[in-house]
């Protein structure tokens, strides 16, 4: 059992990321000072919705310059803190250069926020944003887990740098972690593995992979129709509290399955339709398997053969009953999940109606 200090700074690496901005929200509104590590602490479109939070907080945020890949970066702004959130991971699915891209970032970031965590003697504890794809690679492997769904005993064993190399990144991200944790015993791990993160964003113009999901649901590139492609989805406020319930609750240990719901992209797009179907070409109907399998692969070269086979009309399930029971997390309805991402980029600007 660890018992965090809420007088103490904590530090939040990434912290101008999609789930990360919602955390340091979180934080700030606790009365706790953030030790904000980004890439460009001077890029006002980057930490901008950050200092804007700070305003109507009783916390503080404090900005500091660092890189992933630059070992001992993190070192100054770990000090005093004995809680540390290593969020900080490329998500990106269509990559050149999966090594350098993703693969490096992931596991040599890791490596390097970790070590250092060993040297800086006040850290208690440290929580990594890991994700399901640890878990899993297809959602065909959800249906012959052992009782139909993922559990967090389970780790990916089918993804490679060739196939799925964002899960692989994942995969050999966390091991690099628990191997570094069980090197020492001055803090404790605990992992967040979110399925997809959707909902709405603090910084709705920064690079997602989930926002850019959203905006193809309302932009008309589906609107023949949605595949339904396995998934699980979970609201990024809900992952921003199970992060500050891993980090202040003593008894948390070990990885927790982050996922509020087993869906597809065609369900996603229909709870959407009620409200907004009359002004956006969202999609009305699930896409045939035999379509996406020749077609996507000429839409989108992550839509492989093999991934439609293994992903498009299967279920998707994971068994998420350790983080409601250990954590308390309750999760939002998909439907308050979808329509929030949607209207923010409404209210951005960056969809628009068709009528």
């Amino acid at each position: 059992m660890t018992q965090i200090d809420k007088s103490k700074p904590v530090l939040v690496t990434g912290a101008n990321g999609y789930v990360a901005s919602w955390l340091v929200k979180k934080l700030v509104e606790d009365g706790i000072t953030v030790h904000a590590a980004v890439r460009s602490p001077e890029d006002e479109n980057k930490v901008g919705h950050l200092t804007e939070l700070e305003k109507n907080a009783s916390g503080k945020i404090v900005f500091f310059k660092a890189d992933l890949l630059t070992m001992g970066s993190y070192k100054e702004a770990m000090q005093g803190c004995e809680l540390v959130y290593h969020t900080a991971s490329p998500f990106f699915t269509d990559v050149k250069d999966p090594v350098s891209e993703l693969i490096e970032p992931a596991k040599n970031g890791t490596q390097n926020v970790l070590e250092t965590a060993k040297e800086v003697k006040s850290v208690r504890r440290v929580v990594l944003t890991s994700s399901c794809a640890a878990i899993y690679t297809d959602a065909i492997d959800t249906v012959n887990a052992p009782g139909g769904k993922i559990t967090e005993q389970m780790w990916n064993t089918t993804a490679s740098i060739e196939y799925q190399p964002y899960s692989y990144s994942k995969t050999l991200a966390e091991k690099e972690a628990w191997r570094i944790a069980e090197s020492q015993n001055q803090w404790d791990l605990v992992t967040i593995n979110p399925s997809f993160v959707m909902g709405p964003a603090l910084n709705a113009h920064a690079p997602s992979q989930s926002l850019g999901a959203v905006k193809m649901l309302g932009s008309g590139e589906l609107k023949m129709g949605a595949p339904k492609l396995g998934v699980g989805v979970v609201d990024v406020r809900d992952v921003a509290e199970a992060h500050l319930k891993a980090g202040f609750v003593p008894e948390a240990k070990g990885r927790y399955i982050t996922s509020g719901h087993n869906t597809n992209f065609y369900e996603m797009a229909k709870v959407l339709q009620p409200k907004y179907g009359d002004k956006f070409p969202l999609p009305t109907r699930p896409l045939p398997k035999w379509l996406v399998l020749v077609f996507g692969p000429l839409l989108d070269k992550t839509m492989t053969r093999q991934y439609v086979k293994k992903n498009v009309n299967i279920p998707w399930n994971a068994d998420n009953s350790k983080i409601k029971r250990e954590l308390g997390i309750q999760f939002r309805p998909m439907k308050t999940t979808m329509e929030e991402a949607f209207q923010v980029l409404i209210d951005e600007g960056i969809i628009k109606s068709s009528k």
